[in-house]
């Protein structure tokens, strides 16, 4: 896939990253959520392989380099999620993949990568830290560096959650989308827009980390404090250049989750839909349910992912472990 760094993913793009990912990753269902409203569906990508959408442009990313480059192995920074579909795409194609992750990593997280083949590197708290530290590694090692999110083939892996949700439903007039970095947020806006013009496509993101907010009021990506929160994924201090190119011309609007908001949403998802989401990925149920967004029309809420260990949800959930 040949895109120039700074322009904009076709549908096109979109479409052969799809057909990249066929028979690899998971096409997951869109389902009816009643809890929510009577045309309110959820597309769940904590039962995508590795627990979150993330395979989807990690896998393209991998499929694109040279066998060359493959050989050498593959390094890339992330909060979790990120680093669990790399080690996996990796080891789907048999090659060595190292993982840079924040010295804050969940236990489920860096269990996860390290289950998948990965080697892990712990650095720092912050994304800029990982980033550091996987270009560092990358260089002395001859490793080619996956990027989370600022990269227009993995916005276009990550628009593949789009496309099917346009393919699924049609008629769709709502998109709720998770903001980390903004590959996902991005790509999902981008296919959504394309094939259902008509549909309002909204970004969801934690209020201690409003980059995209920050960044459509400056009118360009500009870092944040780094305030920590529960949505770990989604905790980039700085909106990925590439994926805000794409929000500008297709995301309808932003709108800010307030911590005490998500545990709600992750309960309601375990108990009314039997779904175990991570904070980042029940995020646009709990913009919904807080009344931030209004479902208009048939209206879709991805969950981003479900990478959440058991004693994390016995913490957040306030229960013991024989309730």
């Amino acid at each position: 896939m040949t895109v120039a760094a700074r322009s904009l993913v076709t549908l096109d793009d979109i479409r052969r990253a799809a057909a990249t990912i066929r028979g690899v990753t998971v096409r997951t269902p869109l389902l009816p959520c009643d809890a929510l409203g009577a045309d309110v569906w959820l597309k769940p990508e904590m039962l995508q392989r590795g627990g979150a959408f993330k395979l989807r442009g990690a896998y393209t990313y991998l499929a694109g380099l040279s066998p060359e480059a493959r050989e050498r192995g593959v390094i890339a920074p992330s909060s979790g999620n990120h680093a669990q579909a790399v080690a996996l795409a990796a080891r789907l194609f048999g090659v060595p993949a190292t993982v840079v992750m924040p010295t804050t990593v969940s236990a489920a997280k860096r269990e996860g990568a390290e289950r998948l083949g990965a080697r892990v590197e712990l650095a720092g708290i912050t994304t800029a830290d990982r980033m550091d530290r996987a270009v560092e590694l990358a260089a002395a090692h001859g490793l080619t560096l996956v990027p989370p999110y600022d990269d227009p083939v993995i916005v276009a892996g990550q628009g593949t959650a789009g496309l099917e949700i346009a393919e699924d439903l049609p008629a769709v007039r709502t998109v709720l989308v998770p903001v980390g970095g903004g590959g996902l947020s991005a790509g999902v806006a981008t296919a959504i827009k394309l094939l259902v013009p008509l549909a309002r496509v909204i970004g969801v993101e934690p209020a201690l980390a409003p980059k995209l907010t920050a960044a459509r009021q400056a009118g360009e990506p500009v870092v944040i404090p780094s305030l920590g929160g529960l949505a770990d994924g989604l905790l980039a201090t700085r909106v990925g250049t590439v994926p805000f190119a794409h929000h500008q011309a297709y995301l309808d609007d932003v709108v800010t989750v307030a911590e005490h908001q998500l545990v709600p949403a992750m309960r309601l998802l375990l108990d009314r839909m039997k779904l175990v989401s991570e904070p980042s990925g029940a995020i646009t149920v709990a913009a919904l349910q807080a009344g931030l967004v209004r479902a208009e029309g048939p209206t879709v809420c991805v969950l981003s992912g479900g990478n959440v260990e058991w004693p994390g949800l016995l913490s957040l959930f306030g229960d013991r472990p024989d309730a």
